[in-house]
């Protein structure tokens, strides 16, 4: 049985995500940074809420970096499996630890042969037997962490179909972390539904950061499906006129989404959609691509209503 507060390293109780996530915002915190606008920095207390948590960078950094500000903590995202293990963090730490142990321990002790048939068997069961919540939980980190790339996808029946990663040293099991996170996660609200269902747990100074399944550059480039009925253009719109209700309450928000002037100059889509609004661009680095000649540098977007929001 997994002890629940082990001595753990400085370094550990440093939050940062549990899971590996495509398109995860690590990189473009010094920029997300930047974007914070002053109403906030300069608040007393404000309330952070990000209806797409993703594997919640932009979250653990605002906690490591202003959590005596933050009166409230809110994420929310609409795939349960995600939700379910952050809130198993939350309520049931020693469970989690305890399964993720024993499939570590496990994993190393095979050649590489035999992981790969482990990794199918442990997928299969994470998407057809009927397991409890704390199970699934670290099954997901399980496969999050030996599977191709770190990604999460699910085909259109909502069944996890990465394949096998070939890692030599995943780490799997990582008490320090998970339990770190365990205590950051206790007094943050965890929604698993609609974005739009953020709305009600807004205080008096908010900000909302919203991460959305990005719009792919091309038709083979899209890595979005996160959830079985993905993310269309009418839901970037959808997302476009919500931001705009936050802007009207008075209420600041960061935005982040792809450019897809990267893959064609003459694409307005984001301009026009958010012209109202601040839009900056940003480099990042992106290694989701099968093919290495495909990876690399491009721009992403940051887009805030700090010209309008004081």
């Amino acid at each position: 049985m997994t002890e629940l507060f082990p001595e753990y390293t400085q370094k550990e109780k440093q939050l940062k995500p549990f899971l590996k996530w495509a398109g995860g915002k690590t990189q473009l915190l010094n920029d997300i940074n930047k974007s914070i606008p002053e109403r906030i920095l300069n608040s007393k207390k404000f309330v952070f809420i990000e209806p797409f948590v993703g594997s919640g960078a932009v979250l653990f950094h605002m906690l490591n970096s202003m959590s005596s500000k933050i009166e409230k903590a809110v994420i929310n995202d609409i795939n349960t499996d995600l939700i379910n293990a952050y809130r198993t963090i939350q309520n049931e730490p020693a469970k989690l630890l305890d399964h993720l142990d024993s499939m570590s321990n496990k994993y190393q002790s095979l050649n590489d042969e035999d992981r790969q048939s482990y990794f199918l068997e442990k997928r299969e069961e994470f998407n057809f037997q009927n397991i409890k919540v704390d199970k699934k939980s670290a099954l997901l980190i399980f496969l999050n962490r030996t599977c191709f790339n770190g990604l999460y996808r699910v085909n259109s029946k909502g069944y996890f179909n990465v394949p096998y990663g070939r890692y030599k040293n995943p780490k799997i099991h990582n008490p320090g972390l998970i339990l770190a996170l365990h205590k950051a996660l206790k007094h943050v609200v965890i929604l698993n539904g609609d974005y739009k269902d953020t709305y009600k747990e807004r205080g008096e100074i908010n900000l909302f950061y919203f991460d959305p399944p990005y719009k792919p550059l091309n038709k083979t480039s899209s890595f979005n499906s996160y959830a079985k009925n993905g993310f269309e253009d009418t839901d970037q719109i959808r997302l476009k006129e919500y931001c705009d209700k936050i802007s009207e309450s008075g209420d600041s928000f960061i935005l982040s989404n792809s450019d897809v002037k990267n893959a064609d100059s003459s694409n307005e889509f984001f301009d026009d959609l958010y012209a109202a609004y601040e839009i900056k661009r940003v480099k990042a680095k992106r290694n989701i691509n099968s093919k290495a000649n495909k990876r690399g540098e491009i721009f992403e977007l940051l887009v805030t209503n700090n010209n309008l929001v004081r």
